[in-house]
């Protein structure tokens, strides 16, 4: 990734104990990865990394947000992240990223590029269904809101009571009683 240097952590030069990388992530970061689901944002990742002699532990911390585009009604919000993630890295002969937390890099590696798990760890943190806070507590008032509460389907209490204010046809009851009648014939009633 020549692109996001930025996000190498270069661990040869480093001392042994608890080193700080922080990153502020913007819409320029998810451009690179061809992510198109946010028009902005804006997440501070604080990345603790300890450094021992033959392993190195990552701590992510995420805090910031997204914006997104609405389920419902397609208008803008921002969607908060807070999350955090561990990672171990170990060395061996290959590649092996298999664990997702475990990351084994080969003996001849001399960085690491943290760029990928950043990307991963935002984009899985924001949820499938995608609301606006206003919609939930009723704050937002928007022409495609109102359209669909035009055409919300009833509670089934208010059709009830919507039916029993309508005189029933005498010849419904009639059926009614023939119904009761058969079971009452087979003992079921």
């Amino acid at each position: 990734m020549k692109d996001l240097k930025e996000f190498d952590i270069s661990f040869i030069g480093l001392k042994e104990g608890i080193h700080q990388f922080d990153y502020i992530i913007k819409k320029e970061f998810f451009d690179f990865f061809n992510y198109e689901e946010f028009y902005n944002s804006n997440v501070n990742v604080n990345v603790s990394f300890l450094k021992k002699a033959t392993i190195f532990e990552l701590n992510f911390t995420f805090s910031g947000w997204v914006e997104v585009a609405c389920d419902i009604t397609n208008e803008l919000f921002h969607q908060p992240i807070e999350t955090s993630f561990y990672l171990i890295v170990k060395f061996g002969e290959a590649f092996n990223n298999d664990n997702e937390e475990l990351l084994i890099l080969p003996h001849s590696e001399f960085k690491l590029n943290v760029a990928q798990y950043i990307y991963e760890a935002i984009v899985l943190e924001v949820p499938i269904k995608k609301i606006h806070p206003g919609v939930i507590d009723g704050t937002l008032h928007s022409e495609v809101l109102e359209k669909l509460k035009e055409f919300e389907i009833k509670d089934k209490e208010e059709d009830l009571e919507i039916d029993n204010t309508k005189d029933i046809d005498p010849r419904w009851n009639k059926l009614k009683n023939i119904l009761i009648e058969k079971n009452k014939s087979n003992g079921t009633s």
